[in-house]
């Protein structure tokens, strides 16, 4: 038998032991529930469903009024009575809440705020350089050029390739969206949109694939036809590169720069090809003028070991030995992070000295990276195996038997980087004897004079 709910009755019904009913004598089938214990009662209907007892929680007492709950009981009879499960209904009303819950987050999360979730989760597979780029590509930028800074050029640098899309939601960026920004930034920088255009592409199949928060995000969108053919057709460069009858002014001009570290930085990027930076962190260590040998620090393989060519020795012998890097500069320096670092580092910006040693020759404007390309390209003079030049400038090998069977020792790379060396000097008007030079003395290591103590000190 029920009573008639009361506010009173409810409230002052409790259970002594495991879980009892209140059952209510309005509406069939509504019963408060309490348990033993617990201070929380709740409105619950109860019914026979094809022979078997389905009970229903409505909600709790405190929220739930009298009427309510048996407005909701009454509409759990109607359901039945037509064939309807309740539970069915209930379990899709969840759903449907929330779905629209993961639609309404859809609708707040930015690409930037995705990008920086697949940055967290990608760079621990990345190179440092790989990540830098990622970094740079999202940058706001406005900030203060520390280094670097050409004529003309603005204080701030400029936003990343990729941060005009950043701020979009990213249930909203599109294939027209995407084919915007490329016909915008195409037009200001074609090679770095490029590269951008590249890791948005994967960060998208990412989104689509392996992610299980962006999920809804279309991974085909970067493949339309009308995003790809908004990306930039970016070639070889053919004119950052010096020329044969190039090299005597710009040799004289880089002789006569008054830092005589950055003048054989300069000279010895040209004759030996490497990559700016493996240059730049050269140190002593791996330096053998004995057997005639650097050790660079590659990118790609690691390590990798080339010739000391003779003249590229004299340059390198000529330093002065202040710290552990050969190309040492007792200046601040300021890191990529914008971080002071203190004295004692290796040179990091050797391309205003560079632009004027240039202007001076009367040349045009050649980057670092063109030194490297100049020395694969004056190579082609001399007519060496390509496969040297590649094993010397850290090239991956092209051919198959270069990739898995030519290893050319030391002694074998030196016969023909001396080569390369001597035509070079030769075209450059420069005299040097090898062989005189390893008659002289190596240079010994400079030391520091101890600092005089102030009187204030003593």
């Amino acid at each position: 038998m029920g009573v008639k709910f009361t506010a009173g009755r409810i409230a002052n019904f409790t259970s002594l032991s495991g879980q009892s009913f209140l059952w209510d004598s309005v509406v069939a089938g509504l019963a408060v529930r309490a348990i033993a214990g617990s201070k929380g009662k709740a409105f619950i209907w109860q019914r026979k469903i094809a022979g078997k007892t389905v009970r229903i929680t409505i909600g709790d007492v405190r929220k739930w009024d009298i009427d309510q709950a048996r407005e909701r009981a009454r509409d759990f009879h109607v359901m039945v009575d037509k064939g309807i499960d309740p539970r069915e209904v209930k379990k899709g009303n969840l759903q449907a809440l929330k779905q629209k819950r993961i639609d309404d987050a859809k609708l707040k999360v930015t690409v930037l705020d995705a990008f920086k979730g697949y940055i967290k989760i990608r760079k621990s597979k990345w190179g440092t350089k790989h990540l830098a780029h990622h970094m740079n590509f999202m940058d706001a930028g406005g900030k203060a050029v520390t280094r670097g800074r050409r004529p003309g050029q603005s204080e701030f640098t400029r936003p990343g390739a990729l941060y005009p899309l950043m701020n979009i939601p990213l249930s909203e960026l599109d294939a027209d969206a995407i084919a915007a920004w490329l016909k915008k930034e195409s037009a200001r920088a074609p090679t770095l949109t490029a590269q951008a255009y590249r890791a948005l592409k994967a960060f998208m199949s990412w989104c689509a694939d392996d992610s299980k928060e962006y999920g809804f995000v279309d991974g085909t969108i970067c493949k339309s036809k009308v995003v790809k053919e908004g990306v930039p057709k970016v070639g070889t460069k053919t004119g950052d590169c010096l020329q044969r009858e190039q090299l005597k002014p710009w040799f004289k001009e880089v002789s006569n720069i008054g830092n005589s570290v950055i003048s054989a930085y300069l000279q010895t990027l040209l004759l030996t090809g490497p990559r700016r930076e493996e240059l730049a962190m050269l140190k002593w260590d791996d330096v053998d003028f004995q057997w005639g040998s650097m050790t660079i620090r590659d990118k790609v393989e690691g390590v990798r070991t080339i010739p000391l060519t003779p003249y590229v020795s004299s340059l390198l012998s000529g330093l002065p030995r202040r710290n552990e890097w050969v190309f040492s500069t007792t200046s601040h320096t300021t890191a990529p992070n914008g971080k002071i670092r203190k004295k004692g580092w290796h040179i990091t910006e050797p391309r205003k000295a560079h632009v004027a040693a240039l202007a001076a020759a009367n040349l045009p404007h050649i980057s670092l990276q063109g030194l490297r390309r100049s020395f694969g390209t004056l190579a082609d003079w001399v007519e060496i195996p390509v496969g040297v030049v590649a094993q010397i400038q850290g090239h991956k090998p092209s051919a198959l038997a270069e990739k898995h069977y030519r290893r050319r020792p030391i002694d074998l790379l030196r016969k023909w980087h001396t080569e390369i060396e001597k035509w070079i000097l030769t075209e450059a008007g420069i005299e040097f004897d090898s062989e005189e030079q390893k008659k002289q003395p190596p240079v010994a290591p400079t030391k520091r004079r101890p600092r005089a103590k102030s009187k204030a000190a003593a």
